[in-house]
Parts: C-alpha cells; sequence; structure tokens
C-alpha cells in the first residue's frame, strides 16, 4: 500500500513512542514528535485505523498503538524479542533507538562506500556532517562509522559514507588453533629458548615443568635479559608466571575482551581441562586479514 508522507511520519512516531513507553500513545503526543497540529493527527489516524495500521486503545491510558501490518508497512521486521542496536551521534547515544536495517549502497564504487540504515527511533537530531556510530551488532558485533551525507525523515533513514567498519567473527577460539602446541621446558636456557622460538617462527611459548604448565615467555622476555648480561638463567627464571587462560569454546569475538580486559599479548587456550595451543593477538589480526 501506498503510504502519504505525513502517515509514514505518523506511524514512526508512533512505533518510537510504543517502544519507548511501552503503552499505547495519544494522539497529542504524536502530534507534538512529529510537530503537527492534534487535530490533523486525528482524523489520519481515522485512515490508518481503516487501513488496519493502527489499534484504538479505550480509556484514560488509552491512545492508539500499531499493529503488525505497521512493521509491513514501513518495511520493518517486526520482533518480540530484539537486541537493539545501538546509534550514536557524534559519540553521543541517541536513546530509545535501534537500527533496523543496514544497507550497502556503492559495494562496487573504488574509491567510496556508502551505506543507509533504517532507524527505529528518532534521527531529527542528525546533521549532515555529523559522525554517526551504528553497532555492535549482536551476531558479529558490526561496528559502522561513517559521516552523514543525508537523512530522509519520510522513511526515518540515515545516508552516510563509511569510514571505519569492524566486525568479528563468531567461531570459537579453538578452531584458530594450528598444529600441535609448541612447550618450552622450565630447564631450558635462554639460548635452547630463543632456537626454539626461531625454528617454529613464533614469538612467545607457554614454558611446561613436569608435564604442568608454569608459565609464558617470550622474544621480548629473552631480549631484556640478554640486555642485562644475564645469560645463565634458565627459561623459569625469566618467564611470566602469570598464565591466563581462555576456554576454547569461547567466541572470538570475547576472546578480544578479554585480551582488553587482561592487558596481555597471549592467551592459553584449553578444551575440557587440557591445552591445546595459545593465540596472541597477532593471530587475530592474521585471522580477521581475509583480502587476497
Amino acid at each position: 500500500m501506498e503510504l502519504t508522507p505525513i502517515q509514514k511520519e505518523i506511524l514512526i512516531s508512533l512505533i518510537n513512542l510504543y517502544r519507548t513507553k511501552k503503552q499505547a500513545a495519544k494522539g497529542e503526543d504524536i502530534a507534538e514528535v512529529i510537530d503537527r497540529n492534534p487535530g490533523t493527527v486525528r482524523n489520519q489516524m481515522q485512515s490508518l485505523k481503516a487501513l488496519g495500521l493502527v489499534e484504538g486503545v479505550p480509556g484514560p491510558k488509552g491512545g492508539y498503538k500499531p499493529t503488525g501490518a505497521t512493521y509491513h508497512a514501513l518495511s520493518l521486521s517486526e520482533m518480540k524479542d530484539e537486541t537493539p542496536v545501538n546509534i550514536r551521534r557524534n559519540e553521543e547515544l541517541i536513546p530509545n533507538a535501534t537500527a533496523a536495517e543496514i544497507s550497502f549502497t556503492t559495494v562496487r564504487h573504488p574509491d567510496l562506500c556508502n551505506a543507509t540504515v533504517h532507524v527505529i527511533g528518532n534521527i531529527k537530531s542528525f546533521d549532515v556532517g555529523d559522525i554517526i556510530t551504528v553497532g555492535p551488532t549482536p551476531v558479529n558485533k558490526m561496528v559502522i562509522k561513517g559521516e552523514v551525507i543525508g537523512r530522509d525523515d519520510t522513511a526515518n533513514t540515515i545516508l552516510f559514507y563509511i569510514t571505519e567498519m569492524v566486525s568479528l567473527p563468531k567461531k570459537p577460539v579453538k578452531n584458530y588453533i594450528k598444529g600441535e602446541p609448541i612447550l618450552i621446558p622450565a630447564t631450558a636456557t635462554i639460548q635452547e629458548a630463543a632456537r626454539i622460538l626461531s625454528e617454529n617462527k613464533i614469538h612467545g611459548s607457554p614454558v611446561q615443568d613436569r608435564n604442568e604448565i608454569v608459565g609464558i615467555v617470550t622474544l621480548t622476555d629473552i631480549g631484556k635479559t640478554l640486555a642485562l648480561g644475564k645469560t645463565s638463567l634458565k627459561i623459569k627464571d625469566i618467564m611470566t608466571k602469570d598464565i591466563k587462560y581462555v576456554d576454547g569454546k569461547t567466541p572470538l569475538q570475547e576472546v578480544v575482551i578479554v585480551f582488553n580486559k587482561e592487558k596481555v599479548g597471549r592467551l592459553l587456550v584449553k578444551v575440557e581441562g587440557e591445552y591445546i595451543g595459545l593465540i596472541s593477538k597477532t593471530d587475530i589480526l592474521d585471522n580477521l586479514a581475509i583480502i587476497d
């Protein structure tokens, strides 16, 4: 069905108010939001009720509420359970707003990448030149940031030029462990440990003592020790004993959070209590580099 601009504006405002207050919205409240005469809104509501796009609610707390057809008419998906996708303007969160749909409009352009975001919520504070941030999305934690180049109040969409876009896989971290784990004996000399790391082209490795992981040693640890002239020390004397683990079933996106929280460059990965490997921040970047 073809709706007039004012009908779309009323329905969008109705959905926004209904989501925010969790109750029917009065015509006067809708009129205030869209800056229209309350009589104009009431007249339009009669037509929208006839079309099955709004439902009247009697009583002191009555007013209007959207129907399932309302969402369909506005090309929105009605969801009983939803995870809001935040919208920010110049780093400030827009309250009671969520991204309903993101569309990329210039994916074949060699220099530009534009997108439109269909918003459930008030977008009238956005102006051309503002910085918009959308996300993170629930599944892949995608965050998109860009500069606003247009706004369509009738469709409640914002057009923007993308400057940054990040997304993390949801697959468990165990999927990113490759090959057999490399371990360094706690009694190894600095020279022996350096050779093991160099031959395997890695920058760090867990330290093992009697079949138990007791620490982590890195090329940085070795370099600092050599710089001090302490060449006779064993690896157990220079290793980091504070070991941080993650379960192999942990999604990669959550592992990134652990890295930032713990302020470490490497995490040991366990599956059912057994050590299966080590993952570093560099490993994550390598797995995200999917461009040929």
